[in-house]
């Protein structure tokens, strides 16, 4: 059987009475821009991050981005963030006219390292955007330490982690502000680009609704520069239908992992761990292996559609090449960008696919060892 990385197209079965529903009745009001499902899902969206505000815009990378600008970077600052991240948490701090500065990260989590956090930290450093990746939180109360200290803003970046949590709260609650994606493949995705910007602080809420719609809280009056920005109301009525599953979805991701893992038992390949008052969504299940490129080659042959999530690190991208970062600036992310493979997971997999993949990956590394072992 096909067993692809997401499936989208079996989540819309799955809810295609409910999300025709949703579509058909923002068609007949016809309140494509800043629409009631807009308001409706912003509120319902905070709630779940527990959290004050939430504020809709066009994608995850503009979540970012205008987060940034709201909690005051301005070009010539500097933000730090790791650099085994999609391309987009780099871009959004070049938008605002500051410079991405990197650190290395904890290889166990994926996410930046608070270890080494305070050397990179300059006169010029106004915040530290941590990459909950693959689902993983990162260490939150030691990155936030850090930035109290420094009287720096966290801006984090959940793009990847919708309802992980780190003792006790959710993503999205635990900086200054957070930023979401709703790319369809997300934990929770719409049908197309969006984003949300999440904070507990009404002045950066109020400063992004701004910055999502030309400036304006009155139509026609332009209180500052601004950008076009706004979460479509379609993909806000997608969102709240799909919001209400995404705790049982999410529980059904952490059931996936732990078969895995289960089924993984003393196969050589590193596994994803969890870590104690943390609380893994698994937007991807990650594992890594030297045999990474043969490995993948295979289960492709055979119709698994695993990936990897990221090959190259930010700072050997050419669009980054101007940083001045060489091979071996940090090498924990290096080597995590050799080695990773994201195994197909998705809330409808089932136990058959699941062990599948399992099988597949298992009789690759176990001939592959024997052969080395000859």
């Amino acid at each position: 059987m096909k067993i692809p990385l997401v499936d989208v197209r079996a989540q819309y079965e799955l809810l295609a009475d409910e999300m025709n529903e949703a579509l058909n009745l923002v068609l007949q009001r016809g309140d494509y821009i800043l629409g009631k499902e807009v308001a409706e899902f912003e509120k319902e969206f905070a709630s779940f991050c527990g959290c004050r505000y939430a504020v809709g815009v066009a994608s995850g990378t503009d979540a970012l981005h205008l987060a940034l600008e709201a909690c005051g970077v301005e070009p010539g600052e500097e933000v730090i963030t790791s650099p085994n991240s999609f391309v987009a948490t780099a871009s959004a701090i070049s938008f605002c006219g500051a410079k991405p500065v990197f650190v290395d990260i904890d290889p166990d989590r994926f996410t930046i390292n608070p270890d080494l956090l305070t050397n990179a930290i300059t006169e010029k450093t106004k915040a530290i955007i941590p990459v909950h990746l693959y689902g993983q939180p990162a260490d939150m109360g030691a990155l936030s330490a850090i930035a109290e200290r420094f009287g720096l803003s966290i801006v984090e970046d959940a793009c990847q982690a919708h309802g992980a949590e780190c003792d006790g709260r959710r993503v999205g609650s635990l900086g200054r502000a957070a930023a979401f994606s709703f790319y369809p493949g997300k934990n929770l995705g719409g049908c197309g680009d969006g984003g949300a910007v999440t904070t507990n602080d009404p002045e950066i809420a109020d400063r992004v609704k701004q910055l999502r719609n030309y400036g304006q809280r009155v139509k026609y009056h332009h209180e500052t520069l601004a950008y076009n920005s706004r979460l479509d109301t379609i993909q806000a009525a997608i969102l709240r239908v799909k919001l209400q599953y995404l705790d049982g979805w999410n529980r059904r991701r952490q059931e996936i992992a732990a078969y895995y893992t289960q089924l993984f038992a003393g196969c050589l390949i590193k596994l994803p761990k969890s870590f104690e008052g943390s609380s893994h969504v698994y937007h991807l299940y990650v594992i890594r292996t030297a045999q990474r490129d043969d490995l993948l080659e295979l289960l492709n042959q055979q119709g698994i559609g695993a990936g990897i999530h990221y090959p190259i690190p930010i700072h050997l991208q050419p669009a980054y090449e101007s940083l001045g970062y060489q091979a071996g600036d940090f090498p924990e992310a290096e080597a995590s960008c050799r080695q990773v493979l994201s195994l197909p997971i998705h809330p409808l997999m089932t136990d058959e696919q699941i062990e599948q993949v399992a099988q597949s990956v298992k009789e690759y590394i176990d001939r592959h060892n024997l052969l080395l072992a000859a």
